[in-house]
């Protein structure tokens, strides 16, 4: 928990982000409208989006570590942990995308009736 509250605004911006296809999934499940249908596919781009240019942040931030200290072992044990930091965006993002996408082919079973 910890490593939220030190996440910047823009690591959190792209953990919301992951979640909010998720959201509109469970909406398309429990409503299956063409209309809500057509939303996740712009909201699954801007969730896959966010969470690349999050693990793209975090790796810039590892580098910038390395430019700004010396090579020594503390440095490496800091650049690591950025480089696992950086890929939780990415973790959440997928996951979540797997999990809505799951959910929406609940919703399409449903609209067809065969749910």
């Amino acid at each position: 928990m910890s490593m939220l509250h030190n996440a910047s605004l823009f690591a959190r911006l792209t953990l919301i982000l992951g979640v909010v296809p998720l959201v509109m999934a469970v909406v398309y499940a429990s409503r299956p409208t063409e209309q809500n249908l057509v939303l996740m596919r712009p909201l699954s781009l801007a969730s896959l989006f966010a969470a690349v240019a999050g693990m793209l942040l975090g790796f810039i931030n590892v580098l910038n570590v390395f430019w700004t200290r010396g090579a020594t072992p503390e440095t490496y044990r800091v650049m690591a942990i950025g480089a696992a930091e950086s890929l939780v965006p990415v973790l959440v993002g997928f996951g979540c995308l797997t999990v809505a996408w799951l959910v929406v082919a609940i919703g399409m079973g449903r609209r067809s009736g065969r749910v």
